[in-house]
Formats: C-alpha cells, sequence, structure tokens
C-alpha cells in the first residue's frame, strides 16, 4: 500500500509540478489514513482495492470526534484521499473509486487578514534601527515581503541571482514552478542594495552559497527562521494585531487594490492561477472602508 503512495506523490511532482510542501503534506495524510486502516478498520485492509465508502465515512467521523480537527484539517485530508484514488483509478491500479460519491465538510471561509498601513510602517521602522548585517537582512526581507507580496517560500526560496536592482525587479517562482518578474518600490531596492553590499558578506561563509536570505551560521534562511524574524520584530513595534509573514502578503494585497491597482494586475503579482483568488481581497478592502467610514460616521450605525 505504501509502493502506491509514493507512486502517487511522484505523479504529484513529475507530472502536476506540485511543491514539496504540498506532498510532505499529502504523504502525511495518506499514510494517517493507511496506518487508520491496518490498526483499526473492521474488516482489516491490506489493500487499497478493499477500502469502502463505509471505511471512508468511518475514518472521517474518527477525524472529527477522536482527533478532534478543525474542519479545515478534515477537508483538506480528505481532498488528499481523493486525489490519491483518482490517480488509482486512473492508472488502472484499482477498478472502483470509493470516494465517488464521498462529500466533502463544509468549510467557514475566512477572510485573509491584512494589517493597517501604518502598523506596516511601524514594522519596517522596527528593523530600521541597526546597521548590523542581520538588522540589514531583516530589513531587506520585511520590505521585500511588503514590497512584492511574494510567499514566504518563494521568499527564502530566492538567490542573489534573482535580484536585479538596476531594473528594481526581482525574479521568483511560484506554485508549479511558474516564473514572474515582479517590480520593486525603491525604497525595498535600496534596503536590498545596503544588505548585499554591507550585510550578507558578514554572513556567509561559503562563496559558493547561492541563497539571497542567509541565517547566522551561512545556510540559507528557512521558513521557521523567517516567522521567528517576524514574530520578533512585530514585538518590538508594539503591533497588537496577529502578524506572520503571509501577513504582509495579504496587506500587499489589500493596500494595492484600495489604492486603484488593477485586479488583473495584482493577480499576475502574486502569482494566482485563478482570480477569483484574488478577488477575495477586494471584500477585505470594501469591509475596512465600511470599518472606517463607521468609525468617522457613528450616527450612520
Amino acid at each position: 500500500m505504501l509502493k502506491r503512495i509514493e507512486e502517487y506523490l511522484t505523479s504529484l511532482e513529475v507530472e502536476k509540478g506540485y511543491s514539496e510542501n504540498t506532498r510532505v503534506a499529502y504523504k502525511n495524510d495518506l499514510r494517517q489514513f493507511m496506518e487508520f486502516l491496518k490498526t483499526r478498520a473492521e474488516p482489516k485492509v491490506t489493500s487499497w482495492d478493499d477500502v469502502t465508502k463505509d471505511h471512508l465515512v468511518t475514518y472521517i467521523l474518527n477525524l472529527k470526534s477522536d482527533r478532534e480537527y478543525a474542519s479545515t484539517t478534515v477537508a483538506r485530508k480528505i481532498a488528499a484521499i481523493k486525489s490519491f484514488f483518482h490517480f488509482l483509478v486512473a492508472d488502472g491500479l484499482i477498478k472502483d473509486d470509493p470516494t465517488a460519491t464521498l462529500d466533502s465538510p463544509r468549510i467557514k471561509k475566512y477572510l485573509p487578514r491584512a494589517i493597517s498601513q501604518q502598523d506596516v510602517e511601524k514594522l519596517l521602522e522596527a528593523a530600521s534601527k541597526s546597521d548590523a548585517p542581520r538588522a540589514l537582512r531583516d530589513r531587506a526581507i520585511l520590505e521585500l515581503l511588503y514590497a512584492t507580496g511574494m510567499r514566504v517560500s518563494e521568499l527564502v526560496a530566492l538567490n542573489v541571482g534573482d535580484v536585479d536592482l538596476a531594473s528594481a525587479s526581482v525574479r521568483c517562482f511560484g506554485k508549479g514552478g511558474k516564473e514572474r518578474v515582479i517590480p520593486v518600490y525603491e525604497r525595498a531596492v535600496q534596503a536590498l542594495d545596503e544588505y548585499l553590499n554591507k550585510g550578507r558578506p558578514q554572513l556567509v561563509r561559503d562563496p559558493e552559497q547561492k541563497a539571497l536570505f542567509l541565517n547566522q551560521r551561512g545556510m540559507r534562511l528557512t521558513r521557521q527562521g523567517l516567522w521567528l524574524i517576524v514574530k520578533g520584530y512585530v514585538k518590538e513595534a508594539g503591533i497588537q494585531a496577529q502578524v506572520t509573514p503571509h501577513t504582509l502578503r495579504h496587506s500587499f494585497a489589500t493596500h494595492m487594490l484600495r489604492g486603484g491597482a488593477d485586479l488583473r494586475n495584482v493577480q499576475e503579482l502574486l502569482g494566482h492561477a485563478n482570480i477569483a483568488t484574488t478577488q477575495v481581497y477586494t471584500q477585505v478592502s470594501n469591509e475596512r472602508l465600511r470599518e472606517v467610514y463607521d468609525e468617522a460616521h457613528p450616527r450612520a450605525k
């Protein structure tokens, strides 16, 4: 059974270009399901051919009640299982798909959270109080996140060669390896220039190292490392809102649209395959505008 999972994960990489993070999540979800089938299912399952809809329903109930997973997590696990069985049927590895009539749980959709432009400024200012190598790195990271709306995974994957200061742009590779070039505003260019000339040379240990952003060991900065950096500056800036590195992506999109940017252009900058994903940010903008109006016109409530 494990062999089929490995074959499926390979197909996600080779045929669909899924990211490593997505493949790891699918692998964990499918192995968890497999262990359930082998140890707790009745009757016991030794082959994917033996799986029935009853097995799936029992597993879902186990996730909801015994494991108490959130509906979003359950939905993701079901999506992984459905995709896996579609693969098995398409490749002729099993005859019938037990997930064909299986419904996914309804989940509440949450609007992405953006912070105000004032809070963004506080965050950027907090990273501008020192000229130490790591401070120069951190300022360049925060400026670049807000200037481009890049995903965290895209930012930590950047190499030095992906930055073009002369044209004020940066090249990144999004989901499915799709390349896009994003313009960068002047303040972010200056922060990158200072980091590349004064900060990075103090952090790098291997002259062959290509990674743009380095940790204190001279290695490529990780997603977890980036999260800790942002968390530290949020605390230092005294920002009360919950802020993660991804919050700056949400803020970039929300502020761009509020400033009058074209929806299609924002879609391209964010690297969204579907414009419906980008349209969510228009709801955030409208919601915030309503809050501002209500604050200014309390009698209108």
